[in-house]
């Protein structure tokens, strides 16, 4: 089962697929260096296929769900050192 993500919540690429789809009504295919492995969006919406909406600096994009982690939650030890 592949991970689920909260609309709105921030999401890092850490792979790039072979292309990327424009999130527009009518989703065109993009080269993949259009983002880059690290880049961080805000999750847009969920769409058949497996595929999450996701809003970079450079657009909004379809990536699935392999090619991305959530990074809302930091781990204690880091938001503490944060904190210091």
């Amino acid at each position: 089962m592949s991970e689920e993500f909260t609309i709105g919540s921030k999401v890092r690429v850490v792979a790039l697929p072979p292309y990327i789809k424009t999130a527009d009504p009518m989703p065109m295919l993009r080269p993949p260096d259009i983002i880059q492995v690290g880049e961080e969006g805000i999750v847009l919406d969920r769409r058949p296929g497996g595929y999450w909406g996701i809003r970079f600096a450079k657009g909004a994009f379809l990536l699935d769900a392999q090619y991305i982690e959530s990074i809302d939650q930091l781990p204690e030890s880091h938001s503490e050192s944060l904190n210091q």
